[in-house]
């Protein structure tokens, strides 16, 4: 049997191309985000025909499962 050639000392990804990946990744981390009022931590508002809250994705949901819980309570007390 004979022996496989060595691949450590060849590059699978060119470093061109690396570099590219790099670059964007950066300009990824670049955009800026605002603050969440409740709990203070930084994201990304959406985009899109949504009223502008000052709410992060778990925070929205949160208020959204409340506000279904007190809809369906009211429904079950009348």
């Amino acid at each position: 049997m004979k022996k496989k050639p060595e691949l450590a000392d060849r590059p699978v990804v060119p470093a061109q191309l690396r570099e590219m990946a790099k670059l964007s990744l950066e300009t990824d981390k670049a955009r800026p985000g605002k603050i969440c009022a409740v709990c203070e931590s930084p994201y990304l508002p959406s985009s899109g025909p949504v009223p502008i809250e000052n709410l992060c994705w778990v925070c929205r949901r949160l208020k959204i499962s409340a506000w279904r819980d007190n809809d369906q309570q009211t429904a079950v007390q009348e």
